[in-house]
Parts: C-alpha cells; structure tokens; sequence
C-alpha cells in the first residue's frame, strides 16, 4: 500500500487555531455540563424516572453547548482539510481531565502530566507545523 505524496500543508492561521481551540474548549465545558447533569439521575426509581431526571439545566446546557460547537466545527471543515483539523480533538482530551480536576477534584498523577506534555508535542507535529 502506498501513500498518495501530499502537497506541503498550508498554514492554518491564526483564526482557525483559535475556532479549533475553541471547539475543544467548548466540548470539554460542554463534558462538565453532562458531569453535572449526571450527578442528578435518578436510576434506582425506574425508567420513568429516570428519563424524566435527564431534563435538567446543566444537560440542557450541555446539549445546546454541543449544537453550538457541531455548527462551528463545520464551519471550520469547509476551510480546513479534516486531517489537519482533527487533531486539535485531542487537547478535549487534555482539558477535560483538567477541568475535573479544577471542579470535581478527580485525581491526575504526574504519568498524566507526562503525557499530556507527549499529547501536545504530537499535536504541533502533526497539526500545527
């Protein structure tokens, strides 16, 4: 299997850095949003309960948060090839763990600092150049 050669990739701007930061900011709040929405389940009461417990603010926050970065997240695809854009998915996976820690108090250990710190070198490799 060979690899078609690619063209030198384009500069992504400052802009789109900054929607792309975005998007993942806005995903990583948009996760606190359902960790919050969580902690109000009703899951020993039956279904009923249940479905009627997911309607609350943070989930519905969570959810419009979400339609929000979906419809800025295709917006920047237009201008953007998606294998240069996709990466920048990977800091939600940086933040997230962080906002936890800031908020829930979840532990995080040096071993994830340490790849946190690997997870942002790979990213301006691949992503930002």
């Amino acid at each position: 299997m060979t690899l078609l050669p690619a063209e030198p990739p384009q500069a992504i701007g400052t802009a789109r850095v900054l929607g792309l930061l975005g998007v993942s900011v806005l995903l990583a709040v948009g996760q606190m949003l359902f960790k919050m929405a969580s902690s109000r389940l009703i899951t020993d009461h039956g279904l009923t309960a249940l479905l009627s417990s997911l309607v609350n603010l943070p989930m519905l926050g969570g959810l419009v948060l979400y339609a929000i970065t979906t419809l800025l997240w295709v917006y920047l695809l237009h201008a953007l090839p998606l294998s240069r854009a996709y990466p920048f998915m990977a800091l939600a996976f940086a933040i997230v763990p962080l906002l936890s820690w800031l908020f829930f108090r979840e532990g995080l250990d040096l071993r994830y600092g340490v790849g946190l710190a690997l997870m942002l070198c790979g990213l301006y490799l691949v992503a930002v150049r």
